[in-house]
């Protein structure tokens, strides 16, 4: 279905169009012109997205909005882009995670505040190209044009050992890739020379070259993910990164690793994805499993944060692997929220690192006594990361522990173990920083949530609570394309 209207196009290029509007307003004497300058960016780029959602039919499974022009011709490369009730979702939340970004470094970046407004902009496009790319050169470009501004807030705008911290992720992100390229490659000679995704889903191909294909996407997509065993530079990566850095690839980058393995391994190679599904669950089980009781054991919130996101995503890649309309539902689902939860949960440890400068559970403890609207919103998040029913946290996994059910009881029991350890990681992390006597001379002089804190923190709280009391919404979108996706998986390619 075609549009008019380049929303797609918008959405990509509205906001890197601000990022060079943010760096022509000059260096930091101009700060506060080039942050009113990325806030209306990031505004605009949220609402050119919004037609995208009030214009979607619900009835239609293939791609909507598509963009179509020639790029490369003698390769038969195209700017070519369109969304379904897949990617819809993870656009909007794209857009929205960009304004509250920009609005939570308003005063606390202090120094190149225009190259740190302008690195999100550009990161907040080049995801909206990931998500909406049809073409794999395009996907390709996008996907891994997205380290780069990560690797700068990280490696500018970082802790003490952010060189390190951002070239582990670089490199780890990038030796991934490598492998998908000659796989994307492989494909582009075997369909005769065409690049469009839509057109692999179609393409028939032996089960042993669906097997190599499968491992170059999936090690791709694992280190995006991050999948056990090659999640290990997360960690590092978002105890180093400033607080916005943290809160984009918890909430944003994470996912395309899992939106990658749903655009390519499930519709490209079903047959594959089938006979190697029992390796994807049980790799999903010991990241949901082993990595939520590393999470209990961390003195750093923000490690901590980072092994729980780890935990969740693998309920996700688990959705994806039991082959039914709930799982793959709630895994989406389970995604959406995770970017809401995660958000909120890094701009909490965001807004004590700014008073505190420590990220130390041990340095904290009666917070509840100085800052009692924190606090309250904190605890709300804490829940929702536990999974507790009417958040958002809740829908996704309940409804992955529901598909499992439907493939097999024990997997089921597993994943459920995640709502244990979660509850148990989070409400020790909450009850340690927050409760208890004011044992730190530092904690007793904090104050509480400034205007500016308390409107992110707020339209957070708004979305979780909004998801999980109310999740139609968000659920409706993706019923046509979810039930095609699977539809096609089932059918034999070989």
């Amino acid at each position: 279905m075609t549009h008019t209207v380049p929303l797609l196009s918008y959405a990509i290029w509205v906001p890197i169009v601000a990022a060079l509007l943010v760096l022509a307003a000059g260096g930091d004497r101009n700060a506060p012109v080039q942050r009113w300058l990325a806030l209306a960016g990031s505004i605009t780029g949220f609402v050119v997205t919004i037609p995208l959602y009030l214009n979607f039919r619900l009835d239609v499974a293939g791609m909507q909005f598509v963009e179509l022009a020639p790029w490369i011709q003698q390769f038969n490369i195209h700017y070519h882009l369109g969304v379904d009730g897949i990617s819809l979702l993870f656009l909007m939340l794209n857009s929205f995670i960009t304004i509250l970004v920009v609005i939570s470094g308003w005063s606390v970046i202090e120094n190149r505040v225009g190259q740190y407004l302008a690195s999100f902009l550009v990161l907040s496009g080049l995801l909206n190209g990931v998500f909406s790319a049809l073409d794999a050169v395009l996907f390709y470009v996008f996907f891994e044009a997205t380290l780069i501004p990560m690797f700068i807030i990280i490696g500018v705008w970082g802790g003490p050992n952010r060189v390190y911290a951002a070239l582990k992720f670089f490199l780890y992100t990038l030796a991934g890739s490598l492998l998908m390229l000659i796989a994307l490659l492989y494909l582009y000679g075997k369909s005769g020379g065409s690049f469009a995704i839509l057109d692999w889903h179609q393409l028939p191909l032996p089960l042993e070259a669906q097997k190599w294909l499968f491992f170059g996407f999936l090690l791709a997509f694992a280190v995006k993910v991050p999948m056990w065993p090659v999640h290990t530079w997360l960690p590092d990566a978002h105890t180093e990164a400033p607080t916005g850095g943290s809160v984009v690839l918890a909430a944003i980058l994470l996912k395309l690793g899992a939106y990658g393995l749903i655009r390519f391994s499930l519709p490209i190679l079903p047959d594959a994805s089938r006979d190697l599904a029992w390796f994807m669950i049980a790799l999903s089980l010991v990241a949901v499993v082993y990595i939520g009781l590393v999470a209990l054991v961390q003195n750093d919130m923000k490690k901590l944060i980072a092994y729980s996101s780890i935990s969740h995503m693998g309920f996700v890649t688990l959705g994806f692997f039991v082959f039914n309309a709930l799982g793959l539902e709630g895994a989406l689902v389970q995604m959406i929220s995770h970017g809401f939860v995660s958000a909120a949960m890094f701009l909490c440890v965001g807004v004590m690192y700014d008073r505190m400068h420590t990220r130390m559970i041990s340095d904290y403890g009666g917070v509840v006594n100085t800052m009692p609207k924190f606090a309250a919103l904190m605890m709300l998040f804490a829940m929702a990361n536990s999974g507790l029913p009417a958040t958002s946290g809740f829908v996704g996994e309940f409804m992955v522990i529901l598909g499992a059910m439907k493939a097999n009881f024990w997997i089921a029991f597993a994943a459920a173990t995640t709502l244990i350890f979660g509850a148990a990681y989070t409400l020790w992390l909450y009850k340690r920083v927050i409760f208890g006597a004011v044992a730190n001379e530092h904690v007793a002089g904090l104050k509480d949530l400034n205007g500016r804190e308390f409107l992110v923190l707020g339209l957070l709280a708004a979305a979780v609570l909004w998801m999980g009391v109310y999740p139609l919404p968000f659920t409706e979108v993706m019923h046509a394309s979810v039930n095609e996706l699977l539809r096609h998986v089932a059918l034999p390619k070989i």
